[in-house]
């Protein structure tokens, strides 16, 4: 810092926010908006974001504005701000219009340091008056991804937020977010005309965290067994797609003699903000939760967050499991999925093209991708997190970071791009008309009724598959979606709730210009069995799509 903000700026963070060093950029960070500079910064979850805004509004003349997208958010860092002392307050949805009025003379008052506002309120022609006529020491646009459609989180009301540079040319503009690709963050700089500001990004590493992904078999016991065996008595966060998985999932969490309580965006809100300061104050309790719980929640000690469904993209599973071990200490990000996990998320990015743009639901597909890409991988995990984030390797050597299950597997990685070419063929020769269950069926040589009723007991493909068992083809199954092999369509034959078809990418695999590798343990492999060695090349009667 310079020599003459090195004072006050260390004598605040020690009284105020009860810190004798600063972490990383902060210092850099806060020097140049307290200067009155502009800038965009990614900085990790648990990095210390907060301060780099805070700190800077209360060492500069004027209110400070923090522009949140959540109601949750704002109310639980301006409660930590009111007790270390800071004059702060928020303005949100939730509060009674007398409330809000009352706000707003304070604001005029100047009896403010800070003010978070929901960025629908800063855009009324009210409140616009009301910054007119009040001296700002910054504007924080706090989870700025929000303001890109490239972004994981696109907010339309975040688009509008243009208007600042325009209005208040002199306050200073700082951008936060922890986490946003290349492109993301050139269209975050645009979209705040902060083509002049600088950016600082932090490393995207959390050293302290071991992440672990693996394939879901029956997804509450897993957990249960993950808990108990690995974080008895420990706070942790369960995070699931559904608001009925999560009270189905604290409820059978408790029946089991783990602590849970729940927490999603339909329940009332005394029962929610109940269930967050338990969470919060208490020791040994696990939030299962969908992913409206966790912005801006400092809890120092959550031991590990869990996924019991896949999020959308890479950027939130960092986000959310960025969430643990926010204290240094080791932590766990644990995740199960399968096959219905791709699906879902597929069919939810293609059930929006009305609403969205190609280009965009192109983006959120390859984000999809990306984070199916991290969960198939057999290299580590945390290098292809980094790459992710455009974070080159410390050192030309560094591949494997020790501390993640692609790292720590003692399974070796094995060659199984034939029984990946027999799943394709099979799917292909069945017409593209059944799912997963019944092309394993087929494989496995299995004699079934329906199998019979179809003729597919005299396919070539029939019996092809008996070196792995029926977990091992699922494993392969699962391994062709994510990685854009197979797709799943229409059901055209009765039955099934899918079909698996072929994409045009399927062709390179089949001609064997492609190769599969797949972490497969020996309880993956059938015993020895007598092969047949069909023709595995596909017949010119199916198209591939």
């Amino acid at each position: 810092m310079t020599a003459h903000l090195t004072a006050p700026a260390r004598t605040l963070l020690k009284e105020i926010f009860g810190y004798s060093e600063f972490r990383g950029q902060q210092a850099e960070i806060i020097t140049h908006v307290v200067n009155g500079g502009h800038c965009l910064v990614l900085m990790p979850t648990g990095g210390g974001k907060s301060l780099c805004y805070q700190l800077p509004a209360l060492l500069r003349n004027g209110v400070g504005i923090v522009i949140s997208p959540l109601i949750a958010l704002m109310e639980n860092q301006v409660a930590v701000l009111r007790e270390r002392g800071v004059r702060a307050a928020y303005l949100n949805s939730a509060l009674v219009p007398e409330a809000a009025e009352a706000v707003e003379q304070k604001m005029l008052a100047g009896e403010y340091d800070l003010v978070y506002v929901a960025p629908e309120r800063l855009l009324t022609a009210r409140f616009h008056a009301l910054l007119q006529r009040i001296a700002i020491s910054l504007f924080a646009i706090d989870e700025a991804h929000c303001v890109s459609q490239w972004g994981h989180d696109f907010r339309p009301e975040y688009g509008r937020l243009s208007v600042l540079p325009q209005q208040f040319p002199q306050v200073p503009r700082i951008a936060l977010t922890a986490s946003a690709d290349a492109r993301t963050r050139a269209d975050i700089l645009r979209c705040l005309d902060l083509h002049q500001a600088r950016t600082f990004i932090s490393s995207f590493d959390r050293p302290n965290l071991c992440y672990r992904i693996t394939a879901r078999s029956n997804g509450r016991m897993q957990l249960l067994n993950f808990i108990r065996n690995q974080h008895p008595g420990e706070a942790g966060i369960v995070y699931c797609q559904s608001r009925r998985k999560v009270e189905e999932t604290a409820a059978w969490l408790n029946t089991n003699q783990i602590p849970a309580l729940a927490y999603h965006a339909g329940m009332e809100a005394p029962v929610r903000t109940r269930h967050q300061k338990k969470f919060l104050q208490q020791t040994g309790w696990v939030m299962v939760a969908t992913s409206a719980f966790g912005l801006g929640i400092d809890k120092p000690d959550v031991r590990f967050v869990a996924h019991l469904d896949l999020p959308k993209s890479i950027e939130s599973y960092y986000q959310e499991t960025g969430r643990a071990g926010r204290d240094g200490l080791p932590a766990n990000a644990w995740m199960v999925y399968g096959p219905g996990d791709i699906i879902r998320l597929r069919s939810q990015i293609e059930s929006a093209t009305e609403q969205r743009s190609i280009l965009v639901r192109q983006a959120a597909t390859t984000r999809l991708d990306a984070l199916l890409a991290l969960c198939e991988t057999t290299m580590c995990r945390r290098r292809s997190l980094l790459d992710y984030f455009g974070e080159p390797p410390a050192s030309s050597d560094e591949s494997a970071c020790g501390n993640c299950d692609a790292c720590l597997a003692t399974v070796p990685v094995q060659d199984v791009t034939i029984a990946a070419q027999k799943a394709l063929s099979c799917a292909y020769r069945t017409g593209q008309c059944f799912g997963t269950e019944y092309l394993i069926d087929i494989l496995t040589g299995k004699q079934t009724d329906r199998i019979r009723q179809w003729g597919h007991d005299r396919i070539s493909t029939f019996g092809i598959g008996c070196e792995l068992s029926s977990e091992g083809w699922r494993i392969v199954f699962r391994h062709l979606l994510a990685l854009g092999y197979l797709i799943a369509g229409e059901d055209r034959a009765g039955g099934e709730r899918i079909a698996l078809q072929l994409t045009p990418a399927a062709r390179n695999l089949l001609r064997g210009e492609i190769r599969v590798k797949l972490r497969l343990s020996s309880r993956h492999h059938a015993p020895p069995h007598r092969q047949a060695h069909p023709d595995l090349s596909a017949p010119d009667r199916c198209e591939i799509r």
